[in-house]
């Protein structure tokens, strides 16, 4: 069993979870993630890793709740405990000194890119930190990424704070002023593809960490499987991260959407029980 350190509702429908597992803790890298149960009976979940301390032993992830399990996780508290965490799974960010990078986060890629900020401004990047959100109300950890990057830069889509719009649009204001050596995105599947698109024209080497279905993490199972190019990779062993411009999209949109039927249904049987 492995202990909750604490659990906290950092945004509307946006929870942060710390876990204790030293011997985790001690391997983590930029761009790995874990996988975890909430309970006996619930489904096996990928959750990047938005954080972690070797000393105290713990790793820090940011869920959205979207279903049963994450839901589950959700009610948790401090104190107690989940039957199974696994990790680092999946292939770590290449950290290099490649310039000027912008790394762009939305949802729960608010938290998951700090580790990749942090470490890309540690290797001597100037490192531009473009957040996506709808509203204001909706942004998580600003001073946190404030003090790891070179700039700081909310998008938000009603125009509550920051440049007012799509993050996509932002970051083509960006590359359209100023020389921008790599972009890294991480969130939503759509936000992956709108920006690796804008990305494109320009030629810039743009990083995705792909969210595909998965089940085992170790490759085993193909749940996650993704068409890169002309290969098929598995999103847990050969990737989170991929060529944003080599992605199939479609086939990816269309593969997220295969359980979402049931994955409705799940979640209504189970609210049920809880009336």
């Amino acid at each position: 069993m492995f202990k909750i350190i604490k659990r906290e509702n950092l945004v509307p429908n946006i929870h942060l979870i710390k876990i204790h597992a030293p011997k985790i803790a001690e391997k983590c890298k930029p761009g790995q993630f874990v996988i975890i149960m909430p309970d006996e009976k619930g489904e096996r979940i990928p959750l990047s890793i938005a954080d972690w301390d070797k000393e105290e032993g713990t790793i820090t992830s940011v869920f959205l709740v979207v279903g049963t399990s994450t839901f589950k996780l959700s009610r948790l508290n401090a104190g107690d405990s989940i039957p199974s965490f696994v990790g680092p799974l999946g292939r770590a960010s290449e950290i290099d000194n490649f310039g000027t990078v912008v790394c762009v986060g939305g949802c729960y890629g608010i938290g998951a890119i700090y580790p990749i900020v942090k470490a890309l401004k540690e290797k001597g990047n100037e490192v531009i930190t473009l957040i996506d959100v709808r509203s204001k109300y909706l942004l998580y950890w600003e001073e946190k990424l404030k003090k790891a990057s070179d700039e700081f830069i909310v998008s938000s889509r009603d125009g509550s704070y920051g440049f007012n719009g799509y993050a996509p649009e932002a970051l083509k204001d960006l590359i359209q002023k100023e020389k921008i050596d790599r972009v890294i995105v991480v969130g939503c599947t759509y936000l992956m593809y709108k920006c690796s698109e804008t990305t494109k024209p320009y030629k810039i080497k743009t990083t995705v960490s792909l969210n595909p279905i998965m089940v085992d993490g170790t490759g085993m199972c193909g749940a996650c499987r993704v068409k890169i190019g002309e290969e098929t990779k598995f999103a847990c062993v050969d990737g989170p991260e991929f060529d944003g411009h080599s992605v199939d999209w479609e086939e990816l949109f269309a593969r997220r959407k295969f359980y979402f039927d049931d994955e409705i249904l799940s979640l209504c049987e189970w609210e049920k029980r809880l009336i």
